[in-house]
């Protein structure tokens, strides 16, 4: 029997942060950005869309970035939370060798170059 992987999703808070992981990820994976805010319009329309697929949530360590954590650990129950080191406080922000561990921890490929 032949195992298919998920599709990998990440939910990042911002711009600078997908900019930041995007280019550094080898596997095939869809970056998604909140902005700071979700409405429960959106909220709703990612439920049904990445029902199905591998979801990881990579936010910033600061107040902003834990209560996005939290509201989407309600919506996304079996998602993965992955966790930049709170001296970094933000995505953008930690080293892209930081980022780098984060991401492989969670078996999600990076470009060894990069960094």
């Amino acid at each position: 029997m032949i195992m298919m992987d998920k599709e990998k999703v990440i939910i990042v808070e911002g711009r600078s942060d997908k900019k930041k992981i995007e280019g550094m990820i080898k596997d095939s994976v869809e970056i998604i950005c909140t902005n700071g805010t979700i409405s429960r319009a959106k909220l709703d329309e990612w439920i049904d869309q990445l029902y199905d697929k591998e979801v990881f949530i990579l936010v910033d360590s600061d107040e902003a970035g834990e209560r996005l954590r939290k509201q989407l650990r309600r919506e996304f129950p079996e998602a993965e939370h992955l966790y930049i080191d709170r001296m970094y406080r933000e995505v953008a922000a930690a080293p892209k060798k930081h980022i780098a561990t984060v991401l492989l921890s969670a078996n999600i490929d990076v470009y060894a170059d990069d960094w």
